[in-house]
């Protein structure tokens, strides 16, 4: 499953609506609204949450996902230690990473990108992307675009 920055998820595209996504991957195996009101699809099988955020009309916006056919430029990422997938991405130029600590957790954020590896034991456990927020501070839908 091919992850592409700034963009999504192999065939998720930011900015789908909820019915492209079906469309695709079926329906999902849960389907609830956050606390926010974004409505939130998971499906077990390719082990990813989406978000569809209210206030940009139900746009796929963030996708969390921890299936191990993730791969970004060829690389896996699940289960890997995140230094040596560091270097892979280092390898892309993708260098540049804010370190949280959470309990045995931590994030490591690539704001360019809008990526955020998850580890815990120094093995990334799970990764989240989000639609990238252009110079006008708003959503750069990627889907319907050329």
């Amino acid at each position: 499953m091919k992850i592409n920055p700034k963009s999504g998820i192999d065939k998720l595209i930011f900015g789908m609506k909820q019915n492209d996504v079906t469309a695709i991957y079926g329906k999902p195996d849960r389907n609830y609204k956050d606390e926010d009101d974004n409505v939130i699809f998971a499906y077990n099988k390719l082990k990813m949450r989406l978000t569809f955020y209210v206030e940009e009309d139900f746009k796929l916006g963030y996708i969390v996902a921890s299936s191990p056919e993730l791969e970004v430029f060829g690389y896996k990422i699940i289960n890997r230690k995140i230094s040596d997938v560091k270097k892979d991405l280092a390898a892309k130029g993708i260098t540049k990473f804010t370190q949280e600590e959470f309990d045995t957790f931590e994030n490591y954020f690539n704001e360019e990108n809008w990526m955020i590896f998850q580890t815990e034991f120094d093995e990334v456990v799970k990764f989240e992307i989000g639609a990238i927020i252009n110079q006008k501070d708003e959503f750069d839908w990627k889907f319907g675009k050329k």
